[in-house]
């Protein structure tokens, strides 16, 4: 059963058409919603939550209307919103304690739930900290820490890398695949950033100016391209040349040829040219198709 599901869902604000049409099915897993900013990533996650109504069409999430039974929606969903939303007097321990008691918990098993939330994310230590002495990276976490108290089916997080350092969006990326595969949580996770996502998700839904452009799984994005790149540590001039007169057809791209497979000899022909000019081979890999595609299509 699909965990979300819209048929022609559009959002209409004064001035501004945030989605339009738009039609998509999400099975269970960890899923990443793409686009720039302003695409309608944010509206759709709202909509998806029962905190906005849809200007046409309709939308459900786990089976239940958004619009008419948006309060069971949000009882089973946790939401990490983008924008910095945290009482900063409070304790990590306080704050999570009081979401989960929100979320219908009683206190002592609230307790245990955000001692053991707060583990998992990696803020134990400091949960009795004032979250307004934390870092970004640590209010972050906060957030996705309150998103999942409550052990939701399905988490929605908005932009969870948005103002962090390479390292913590490393560690953050990380959280996210822990989520949907040791906790077994579905995960919808909007990003800007299509590496990102890529590397996390099992599924991608791609928008643009509020229209699908593309759902699909990201093994179906980045399947071999029928090219073969190919790096040496000099003399690639050299080794072009040597490929173009055996018939091949190849392309320079920075420190690569890209040479266009024409059947299994092709290997061969790369192989015994490098043997033969006594070049250093660096790589030989067939070169898969990027996301960033979908958008130069």
């Amino acid at each position: 059963m699909s965990i979300i599901a819209t048929r022609g869902l559009g959002k209409q604000f004064p001035g501004v058409l945030a989605l339009d049409e738009l039609t998509i099915d999400i099975e269970p897993g960890v899923v990443g919603l793409v686009g720039a900013n302003g695409a309608g990533k944010s509206t759709l996650i709202k909509i998806l939550l029962g905190l906005l109504e849809p200007s046409r069409g309709q939308a459900s999430v786990l089976g239940l209307d958004t619009v008419r039974e948006s309060v069971k929606i949000r009882e089973l969903v946790g939401y990490m919103p983008e924008h910095d939303c945290l009482p900063p007097d409070l304790s990590a321990t306080e704050f999570i304690v009081h979401m989960a008691r929100v979320s219908g918990l009683p206190a002592t098993a609230a307790r245990e739930r955000s001692a053991d939330t707060l583990r998992h994310v990696g803020l134990y230590e400091e949960r009795y900290r004032p979250i307004g002495g934390y870092s970004t990276g640590m209010r972050q976490r906060v957030k996705l820490a309150q998103a999942l108290v409550h052990d939701p089916k399905l988490v929605f997080l908005d932009e969870p890398t948005n103002g962090l350092d390479p390292a913590g969006r490393e560690e953050m990326l990380a959280l996210i695949k822990r989520i949907g595969g040791q906790f077994g949580i579905s995960v919808l996770v909007t990003s800007h950033l299509l590496g990102e996502l890529e590397r996390v998700a099992d599924h991608l839904v791609i928008i643009d100016g509020g229209r699908l452009l593309r759902s699909q799984a990201v093994a179906t994005f980045t399947q071999a391209s029928g090219v073969l790149a190919v790096e040496v540590e000099e003399d690639l001039d050299k080794l072009g040349h040597r490929l173009v007169e055996a018939g091949l057809r190849v392309h320079p791209d920075g420190r690569l040829l890209l040479i266009d497979i024409a059947g299994e000899t092709t290997y061969d022909v790369v192989r015994d040219s490098v043997a033969d000019l006594g070049l250093a081979l660096v790589r030989m890999e067939n070169r898969r198709h990027r996301i960033e595609e979908v958008f130069s299509a």
